[in-house]
């Protein structure tokens, strides 16, 4: 994973809702496993559904699957949101993983933007 340069201006990762439900699954360092919901995703980290959130700090796997492929990678949960919400920042993304999530949000993005074109087309003005 890249980070970028002290020298230039960060840029935010571009975050995506899949249009379809995610599933994912996340692996403690105790063995422990745990189901979630992904609800948002970027190639730095996400938000995920939880029944109970993970304590700030817990180290993970994390593996879901978009429509471009399986994605697995180890991640560090964050500050809970709610109850329900975590967000979590992916520490390292496994073998060809980085490439196939961000051509699946880019894939997103198209999706959307060429449905707000054709709403736009077709609006009563």
């Amino acid at each position: 994973m890249t980070f970028p340069s002290p020298l230039q201006p960060a840029q935010r990762a571009p975050r995506v809702f899949f249009a379809e439900t995610t599933p994912a699954v996340l692996r403690c360092s105790d063995g422990r496993f745990k189901r979630g919901k992904l609800q948002v995703i970027s190639v730095t980290g996400g938000l995920l559904w939880l029944t109970a959130p993970l304590d700030q700090g817990t180290r993970v796997k994390l593996m879901f699957l978009t429509a471009k492929g399986t994605v697995f990678g180890a991640a560090e949960m964050l500050s809970p949101m709610s109850w329900r919400f975590q967000p979590f920042k992916f520490l390292r993304l496994y073998d060809d993983d980085e490439e196939r999530l961000r051509s699946a949000i880019q894939s997103s993005l198209e999706r959307s933007r060429s449905g707000y074109g054709m709403m736009e087309r077709f609006r009563a003005w």
